[in-house]
């Protein structure tokens, strides 16, 4: 997803080296926080099918850190993800799609209990055709907006960039 349009996001540009530096400075924080990989698994034909190289994660993970397949928008049904993050964490999250993987993993979290993060310019979608109205296109910037105002008011707390420095620390 973070390849140029149309294949990729509208905000790949600025979206992936944000989700490296987060991951640097989580990395780099002690105690460093439990960080988890969570890689879609597409069915045969689909971009992101199992084993091709849009499945592949952007940020290779580095010993001692989890990757969670899933098959689903919430990265905890059918996988893994309830064992590695327990209800009481808190969970900053990062990546795509707003509208879909991080929404619905975002509730999910919510409903454990989990304190969740969602950093601004960390995650993104694509552009939404509105197919109900006249095929109408809403940018990916309003969606992502639309999603972090829905997120927020479920409990979701939303963080910036400029949060950076002190984003893993006292955690």
């Amino acid at each position: 997803m973070l390849y140029d349009p149309p294949a990729g996001i509208p905000a790949g540009a600025t979206v992936g080296p944000n989700i490296a530096s987060i991951l640097a400075r989580a990395r780099a924080a002690v105690p460093p926080p439990r960080i988890v990989h969570v890689r879609n698994s597409g069915d045969a034909g689909e971009p992101d099918e199992t084993g091709t190289r849009g499945w592949e994660l952007v940020n290779a993970p580095l010993p001692g850190e989890y990757v969670v397949d899933k098959r689903k928008n919430n990265a905890f049904a059918g996988t893994e993800l309830g064992k590695i993050i327990p209800p009481t964490a808190e969970i900053i999250m990062v990546g795509m799609q707003s509208d879909f993987c991080i929404r619905a993993t975002c509730s999910a979290a919510l409903s454990r209990g989990n304190e969740v993060l969602l950093v601004r310019g960390a995650h993104a979608t694509y552009d939404r055709v509105e197919y109900h109205n006249h095929g109408l296109i809403t940018s990916a910037a309003e969606v992502e907006k639309e999603i972090e105002g829905e997120l927020e008011e479920a409990g979701v707390i939303m963080l910036e960039m400029k949060d950076l420095p002190g984003m893993f620390t006292d955690r």
